[in-house]
């Protein structure tokens, strides 16, 4: 069982770190908190689909997805450009700590484990942009539809 605590911990840390990079980048005020929300939920879905046994690949897919599909629809009922919310969504999944030690293991000569987590680490930046551009082309068939 994962104790309450840490599920709450990861949430506002990923909520705070949305807003904080909104802050950061001047998105409007109003759109702050949308963003927050969705970013913790692309966190959430990160989190724990690794934890039911999906691999961390997918998992990162499927977060980016539903963050693309919720920034769309934030972007279209508050009449702000969706890159807001798509940028502060994957604040989140983005592998800071993996590219940094990659890097840090190639300057200590470690070619082998560098070069793996260089891989790693572009699998999941390949799986957030793709996660980002199928929500956003599931986005654009349901609004061609209406």
């Amino acid at each position: 069982m994962i104790p309450a605590a840490d599920v709450l911990c990861y949430l506002a840390g990923s909520f705070f770190g949305a807003i904080g990079f909104g802050m950061l980048t001047r998105i409007p005020r109003r759109a702050l908190l949308p963003s927050g929300i969705i970013a913790a939920l692309v966190y959430l879905i990160y989190w724990l689909l690794p934890l039911a046994g999906v691999s961390e690949y997918l998992a990162v897919f499927c977060g980016c997805l539903l963050g693309s599909i919720l920034g769309h629809i934030c972007a279209r009922r508050m009449r702000i450009i969706n890159t807001v919310y798509l940028m502060s969504a994957i604040v989140p999944v983005v592998p800071g700590l993996g590219l940094y030690r990659m890097m840090a293991s190639l300057g200590q000569e470690q070619m082998h484990q560098g070069a793996s987590q260089g891989v790693q680490a572009m699998i999941i930046i390949a799986m957030t942009a793709l996660g980002l551009i199928m929500g956003s082309y599931l986005d654009r068939i349901i609004h061609e539809k209406r």
